[in-house]
């Protein structure tokens, strides 16, 4: 991507100094011709904006530009903030300040059409629009629902897809959840341009909570228009104290009715029947009532030894 401001071809401006601040603005317009192929950023036309409170430093040995202090990031519907933005370009024969990567560290939050992801580290790759985000409290915040992980989100910023990666959970509007090892949703835009979950995939140790019950197996998918959810692989639903099993399960989030099916499953090892364990008034509190204490003579007879027969 080519470095502009003005029609110059390097230009650092300093804006303004508040408070002993430097706010520095660099524009960056991009050379979309070596770009013009599926899976590349669609934004990657767009201008670069890069702001910061503190400094602004280019490190010409290492290609790089470092920017300090309530650093912002800005192409296109994308935002990136954080407290240090590293900025790595390369010379082509396009463009002498081709910028390729973004690196931001500490309180990273990345934006874009109504999703907020958080993390203390990350990684945005410019050519294909992705971010690989790593640290605690790995959060991404969507109108319907939150996503968190344990140990990497992996965000398509500009096509709206999320893979989470270890101890992934999903909390729906409503109080609904969704454990799993990895979870990968994909968004799409509303009418009003906001981004809503489509679906999701979850695979590994997959478990939905909700009011009434707990249905867990090795792999899931949820579909939002629809609101169901069917999992795979060694499910159970309990309910209280009662069971059901098979190796594959239709749970319903509108309607809190959920579905053991038969027949088996591609790639498992189960015989495809579902088997129910039920217990009656188990949704009634059991009654507990005294017991009065034996009289002497009840405790002599209860002494005595049993005789055939008796």
């Amino acid at each position: 991507m080519k470095l502009v401001i003005s029609g110059q071809l390097l230009v650092i401006s300093l804006v303004r100094v508040f408070c002993f601040c430097l706010l520095f603005t660099i524009h960056y317009s991009l050379n979309t011709s070596a770009f013009a192929q599926q899976g590349m950023n669609p934004d990657r036309d767009q201008p670069l904006e890069i702001t910061a409170e503190q400094t602004l430093e280019w490190h010409r040995d290492n290609q790089q530009y470092i920017a300090r202090g309530s650093v912002i990031a800005k192409q296109g519907d994308v935002t990136i903030i954080a407290d240090i933005l590293t900025a790595d370009y390369r010379e082509t024969s396009a463009s002498a300040f081709e910028i390729y990567r973004l690196s931001a560290d500490g309180n990273v939050k990345i934006s874009s059409k109504g999703n907020v992801a958080y993390g203390q580290k990350a990684v945005y790759d410019v050519d294909r629009g992705v971010a690989v985000m790593t640290g605690d409290n790995l959060r991404l915040a969507a109108p319907d629902q939150s996503v968190t992980a344990r140990d990497s989100f992996e965000y398509w910023v500009t096509e709206g897809r999320l893979t989470a990666r270890g101890g992934a959970h999903v909390t729906r509007m409503g109080g609904d959840t969704l454990d799993a090892d990895i979870v990968a949703a994909i968004f799409t835009e509303d009418a009003t341009g906001t981004r809503q979950l489509k679906n999701l995939t979850a695979d590994g140790h997959v478990r939905i909570t909700t009011p009434n019950e707990i249905v867990t197996g090795k792999k899931g998918r949820y579909e939002a228009v629809t609101n169901i959810a069917v999992l795979s692989g060694d499910v159970k639903i309990t309910r209280g104290p009662n069971v059901l099993e098979g190796e594959r399960a239709e749970v319903n989030l509108t309607t809190n009715v959920s579905k053991m099916l038969g027949g088996p499953v591609q790639g498992t090892n189960g015989t495809g029947r579902v088997r129910g364990v039920f217990y009656p008034g188990s949704d009634k509190k059991p009654v507990i009532e005294k017991v009065p204490a034996p009289s002497q003579s009840q405790k002599k007879f209860q002494n005595r030894p049993m005789l055939l027969g008796q």
